[in-house]
């Protein structure tokens, strides 16, 4: 890399620019998945648009990639040389209550959005943890906590800011460039850096949630019970369940250390006692460990999943399901159950509803036919990468006949995230489309880091 043009750019932008070696540069390529590592050749750590914009038109100038450093705990594609653009400076958020609308820069957070909105009982479509990064999330289609009663975050944005390849700020509409707009909600960032989104909230002060803990090994009809549990419930009951290998650690609560858990997690926006009533034959399905189910403000939803904030390395894959029978339960629980080979977090989110409704203004999200998501995470605690991709590799391609395809947010790093890999995420006319926008809007393949799509040939 050549110092002087750096120190030209870095003259250009009111960020740092960085390069390998310098105090700062770890810190700014790290994200929330320690096990993956960029390794760009410069880093700009952008403070407005405009930071943006100059460093897409200092790559392009000389061919670099470029990617983006997600906020908060988003997934990501290693970086291998190239720009890393990190926006985790531009967390500007503000709240219209009137049109119901917010608005955020690139590294803004979910939690900061909840805060501004929730005084005028309001909400974002966030997921199940508050400390995602918002345009990561929603890029990817975002998959909401409340997703069955309100659909996903993607169907709700107005408009965004964009940095084409070119180095060009646009104002990206539904109206004004539909293709683009298309494109980015699904496709996430190849096609642009999107700096600003506009998106709606919807009207809502409480819910009733919570939790039920039950030990795996004492009840093991639970995942099967709530699969046909599902199909009893109306789209204002938003579910998942989750197994989890707690550790015998006197930071767990006592009646789960070292146990095998099932924890059902539960976001019911109707009326509580109706809430009461359709949780009841989840209670009956054994004895919990725990319970904590109760009416909560929404701005103490990230309660529900309870969601780590810290960072880890790990390595995940997901399967977006068509259906779940007893056969497919089967099959998940022989993997990922008490006597799996490698520790592995299990979660089973519960889809359909408004989330497999069209959007006013089409987009890019795919596979709204899909009637579960089952994301499995293994932490590399103890196991290699290598072993943890072949453990997951296993348990989805055992898992191919009840399969549509991928959910892009939790798709893993490495080969997981390979252009193959991708293209599952999408229906064939879909990904064909993309490519072919893609070679429009990025003909050059200059954003090529996080989930490929690389142009048609």
């Amino acid at each position: 890399m050549e110092r002087n043009a750096v120190k030209d750019l870095a003259a250009r932008v009111e960020g740092p620019v960085l390069l390998p070696g310098q105090e700062g540069f770890d810190e700014e390529r790290t994200g929330f998945n320690l096990a993956v590592r960029h390794r760009p050749d410069v880093i700009v750590g952008a403070a407005r648009a405009e930071d943006v914009a100059a460093a897409v038109r200092f790559a392009a100038a000389r061919a670099l990639p470029v990617a983006v450093q997600n906020t908060g705990h988003g997934f990501s594609a290693t970086t291998e040389g190239g720009l890393l653009i990190s926006t985790r400076r531009m967390k500007e958020v503000s709240v219209d209550p009137l049109a119901r609308t917010a608005r955020v820069q690139a590294g803004a957070r979910f939690e900061q959005v909840i805060e501004r909105a929730a005084p005028h009982g309001l909400a974002p479509l966030n997921g199940s943890a508050p400390h995602v990064g918002v345009v990561s999330f929603t890029l990817g289609g975002g998959l909401p906590l409340l997703g069955r009663s309100h659909g996903w975050a993607a169907d709700r944005v107005r408009a965004m800011d964009v940095v084409s390849a070119d180095g060009v700020l646009r104002h990206v509409t539904p109206d004004g460039e539909p293709d683009l707009y298309w494109a980015l909600l699904g496709g996430r960032d190849n096609f642009g850096i999107v700096t600003g989104m506009e998106f709606g909230l919807v009207a809502v002060s409480g819910l009733y949630g919570g939790g039920l803990f039950f030990d795996a090994e004492q009840t093991p009809g639970l995942l099967e019970a709530y699969r046909r549990w599902t199909a009893t419930v109306p789209v204002e009951m938003n579910s998942s369940v989750a197994l989890i290998p707690f550790p015998d650690d006197p930071q767990v609560p006592a009646p789960m250390r070292g146990r095998h858990v099932y924890h059902v997690r539960i976001a019911f926006t109707g009326d509580p006692e109706e809430g009461e009533r359709l949780v009841g034959p989840l209670r009956a399905i054994g004895q919990p460990l725990m319970e904590a189910l109760r009416e909560m403000p929404y701005h103490e939803s990230a309660s529900i999943h309870d969601d780590p904030p810290f960072p880890i390395p790990w390595a995940a894959d997901n399967a977006l399901l068509t259906t779940l029978d007893g056969k497919a339960v089967e099959v998940v629980l022989r993997h990922v159950g008490p006597a799996a080979p490698l520790p592995a977090i299990m979660e089973l989110r519960h889809l359909g509803g408004a989330l497999a409704e069209p959007p006013v203004h089409a987009n890019a999200v795919g596979h709204r036919n899909a009637q579960f998501m089952l994301a499995v995470l293994n932490p590399l605690t103890g196991a290699g990468a290598q072993e943890a991709h072949a453990f997951l590799d296993r348990l989805f391609q055992d898992l191919a006949p009840w399969t549509a395809g991928r959910f892009l947010n939790f798709m893993g790093h490495g080969d997981h995230a390979a252009p193959e890999r991708v293209r599952t995420a999408y229906r064939a006319p879909d990904h064909e489309r993309l490519t072919a926008l893609k070679a429009v809007h990025d003909p050059h393949n200059t954003f090529r880091a996080n989930y490929n799509l690389p142009p048609a040939r």
